[in-house]
């Protein structure tokens, strides 16, 4: 068998009736975790609701010998994530696994994008993972036990029309920092992942965005949803060994992505600087742009674990450090 076995394990897949959602909903069926596959079923702006997708995808699961069943509940609304997870626990009674993959998209950048484009994004990739999240949080805490895969994207990188999709996808990434402090006393462990795959939200044709052969020619690799779910499982799996952390894979890529700061400038005598009460003067714009080369060197960087630990660096010159 396996060493990555997920056999008495139960997980929750969100948007897993199409691409990137169903290949993880399959990948950790086939390691013989019982699987709820979540998915509205609407469109990828997030109108619409259809049972076909997400039905269809555990048709699949249990045609190859596994146990799943479907759910259309709305993520973006608390009593949609809690039937989500109620799903799990009604069904096969317990939770082990939330991979929060549901997500839409909207085009649009400034100045034309407006508030309720923002709005929409928010509510279904950061409010969804929340509301997912929290209802299972309870379950994770009694067992001792929890695993969580928040879906963040490169997206948050920056591109011209893509305002809100990136802003909501960064937001992730401070939910799930936080939460991986909350779940350190419980075993509760919160990563998330960058997908690269050419999807119908990426812009993918439907062959690809299945995970089928892709179109040749360097214009089009390969980079196929079923690429990015190994790591997905792994980060699900109970010998996970990091929480807090951001991976990007796909087109048979897999890497970390991390916040970082540089050392800095420090201005020395200044009213940060507590060696000598002061006296030297505040820093001056001036100051500033003098040290605009060293406030961005980037050799010597350091990767901060949380908030603590960002501030125990920066502030390490009040200290004597």
């Amino acid at each position: 068998m396996s060493e990555f076995s997920f056999e008495g394990r139960v997980a929750v897949v969100t948007g897993a009736g199409r691409g990137i959602g169903r290949a993880h909903a399959r990948l950790l069926a086939e390691r013989g975790a019982k699987v709820v596959v979540n998915d509205l079923g609407g469109s990828m702006e997030g109108e619409g609701v259809d049972k076909g997708p997400a039905q269809s995808v555990v048709e699949e699961i249990v045609a190859a010998g596994g146990d799943a069943v479907a759910d259309i509940s709305d993520v973006s609304t608390q009593a949609g994530g809690q039937a989500i997870v109620d799903a799990a626990v009604d069904r096969y009674g317990r939770i082990d696994i939330l991979v929060n993959n549901a997500g839409i998209i909207r085009w649009g950048g400034l100045p034309e994008v407006d508030l309720e484009n923002l709005e929409r994004h928010l509510a279904v990739h950061l409010i969804g993972s929340f509301n997912t999240m929290r209802a299972a949080w309870p379950h994770f805490v009694e067992q001792r036990y929890g695993r969580v895969v928040l879906t963040t994207s490169s997206g948050l990188f920056g591109l011209d029309n893509n305002l809100s999709y990136a802003a909501a996808k960064a937001g992730v990434v401070g939910l799930a920092r936080s939460a991986k402090l909350a779940g350190e006393p419980h075993g509760i462990k919160v990563n998330l992942i960058a997908p690269a795959a050419q999807t119908r939200m990426a812009g993918g044709d439907a062959p690809v965005a299945e995970g089928r052969a892709a179109a040749d020619g360097p214009s089009m690799p390969s980079m196929p949803s079923e690429a990015v779910s190994p790591i997905v499982a792994f980060l699900a799996h109970e010998s996970c060994p990091v929480s807090g952390e951001i991976y990007t894979a796909g087109a048979d890529r897999f890497a970390r992505l991390f916040i970082a700061s540089t050392e800095g400038y420090l201005h020395q005598g200044g009213q940060g600087d507590g060696r000598d009460g002061g006296l030297g003067g505040a820093a001056t714009i001036e100051d500033i742009a003098k040290n605009w080369d060293a406030i961005n060197d980037e050799a010597g960087y350091y990767v901060p674990s949380d908030l603590m630990s960002w501030s125990g660096s920066f502030l390490k010159h009040q200290f004597g450090g």
